[in-house]
């Protein structure tokens, strides 16, 4: 798959209750707000969990990542759809003839608000 420098990608999910649960018992995140719900029986998602989305599209493009960054800009919740507008910024070979690639990633809710912003750079294998 041959990507182009201003390409977007996007990846669409909706974070679900066990998946939070599930991801509690990986990482040990288990702060009272990822296992107690709310008023309206949701939990909140964990920023690592919701991270996975714009490493998801590099997994698809097989990207050896070097560097990420994230900002959270607001919680994500339980029933929550977030898309993952994937933008690439450079591609090209470098100089020990890999595809390098940096990338930046914006993630919105179903409302519309910006979630996660960030960046993504590495190699393509």
């Amino acid at each position: 798959m041959e990507l182009k420098v201003g390409e977007k990608i996007t990846f669409e999910r909706t974070f679900t209750k066990e998946d939070v649960v599930l991801f509690t018992e990986v990482s040990k995140d288990e702060g009272v707000h990822h296992v107690t719900p709310d008023e309206q029986g949701r939990f909140v998602v964990q920023g690592l969990l919701t991270s996975t989305l714009p490493t998801k599209i590099g997994g698809d493009y097989n990207v050896l990542a070097r560097k990420m960054d994230f900002e959270f800009l607001r919680p994500v919740f339980s029933g929550d759809t977030i898309r993952c507008d994937v933008t690439i910024e450079q591609f090209e070979p470098d100089e020990k003839n890999r595809t390098k690639i940096i990338a930046m990633f914006s993630c919105r809710n179903q409302l519309e608000k910006e979630v996660m912003k960030g960046s993504f750079s590495g190699i393509i294998l």
